[in-house]
C-alpha cells in the first residue's frame, strides 16, 4: 500500500543497516530515481520533468521543513536521530513549507459524472512540472500536519532507525516488524549483559 507523498518524502532519509544514514535525495540522479518510484505523485509524464540541481534543492528544502515539523509533532518524545541535531527552527520550517505550497496557483474544480458521486480536484495554472511537484509535496504536508493523522505520527526508536511513521494500531511502537525485532534483540542483549555484569 502506497503511503501519502509527505511520508514517502520524509522516508527518503533512512538507516543503512550499519548505524549510518542514507539520503535518497543526495544527488540529482537520486531525486530522479525516487520520482520514478512515486507513481501518481505528478500528473505529468516523467519525461516532461527536468530534474536538475534547482529541483533537487527545492524538494530537499520541503523535506527539511517537513522533518522539522514532524519533530515538533512527536515532541516531547525525541525526534528521529537522523537530523535531530540540525533541524530547521520552527518559523523557518513553516515559512519554507508555506512558500513552497504557494508556488503553484490552483483552483478547486468539481467533477460530477452522470453515474456516481461528485469529486473535487485542483486545476493548476502552472506550466512548470517541477514547480507543480514541489507545491504538491508541500500541500500534502500542510494537509497532513493540519489533519487528524498528525496525532498518530511517531518517530521509530528501534536501534539505527531514523524513520517517522503513522501509527496504525494502539500498540505499534516501530515503523516495521524488522525494527521491532531489532529493538527486542537489543533489549535482550542489554538485559543479558546487565545480568552477567559484563561491560
Amino acid at each position: 500500500m502506497a503511503q501519502r507523498p509527505v511520508m514517502e518524502l520524509a522516508g527518503t532519509i533512512r538507516h543503512d543497516g550499519d548505524g549510518g544514514v542514507l539520503d535518497d535525495l543526495d544527488t540529482v540522479r537520486g531525486v530522479h530515481r525516487w520520482l520514478q518510484q512515486q507513481p501518481g505523485l505528478l500528473a505529468v509524464a516523467p519525461g516532461d520533468l527536468v530534474v536538475d540541481e534547482g529541483l533537487r534543492d527545492a524538494v530537499v528544502g520541503v523535506r527539511r521543513a517537513v522533518r522539522a515539523l514532524f519533530a515538533r509533532v512527536v515532541s516531547p518524545a525525541p525526534p528521529s536521530p537522523a537530523d535531530a541535531h540540525r533541524l530547521l527552527p520552527l518559523d523557518e520550517a513553516l515559512r519554507l513549507l508555506n512558500a513552497a505550497a504557494a508556488r503553484e496557483p490552483v483552483a478547486p474544480q468539481l467533477h460530477w459524472p452522470a453515474e456516481g458521486p461528485p469529486t473535487s480536484g485542483l486545476l493548476s495554472a502552472e506550466d512548470d512540472p517541477g514547480v507543480r511537484l514541489v507545491a504538491a509535496l508541500a500541500r500534502d504536508a500542510v494537509d497532513f500536519l493540519s489533519g487528524p493523522q498528525r496525532e498518530r505520527l511517531r518517530a521509530c526508536h528501534a536501534p539505527r532507525c531514523v524513520r517517522y511513521f503513522i501509527k496504525s494500531h494502539g500498540r505499534q511502537e516501530w515503523c516495521k516488524p524488522s525494527c521491532g525485532n531489532r529493538a527486542r534483540v537489543a533489549r535482550h542483549y542489554e538485559r543479558t549483559r546487565e545480568a552477567t555484569g559484563r561491560d
